[in-house]
């Protein structure tokens, strides 16, 4: 069984240049530093498919190794921050399939209890 985290913003108002320059610059540099070459990473929609008010949607596949779960959630929470802060006047729905995603001002998207640094240590950390 798969399990994914997804995502998206909606608003009535389109993007604007520069707002899809960010998300174009935030894409690129979390692709580059994400840590597994074999797993599926930050992964936006293409936006045709994008129905009316919706601005930014997509998902990732977590991983089946139960090692690598936990540091791509948090590579993935840290990727939709990013996005969130740049579009800030939208609405935004984080989710691990069923489960809503909390939003906090000041570290953006958490995982409940998954704060300890050695759960989300990337390879090379610990």
């Amino acid at each position: 069984m798969s399990v994914s985290l997804y995502y998206g913003a909606r608003r009535t108002a389109a993007l604007t240049p520069l707002e899809t320059a960010a998300v174009e610059r935030i894409v690129a540099a979390r692709v580059s530093s994400f840590p597994y070459e074999d797993e599926e990473g930050l992964c936006l929609y293409d936006g045709s498919g994008l129905e009316p008010g919706e601005i930014v949607d997509g998902s990732t596949k977590l991983p089946s190794d139960d090692a690598r779960v936990l540091p791509v959630i948090a590579h993935m929470l840290e990727a939709v921050t990013e996005l969130r802060r740049a579009l800030p006047h939208a609405q935004w729905r984080v989710h691990l399939d069923d489960l809503d995603m909390p939003w906090d001002e000041e570290q953006g998207y958490i995982l409940p209890g998954a704060d300890d640094a050695n759960l989300t240590a990337q390879p090379g950390d610990r």
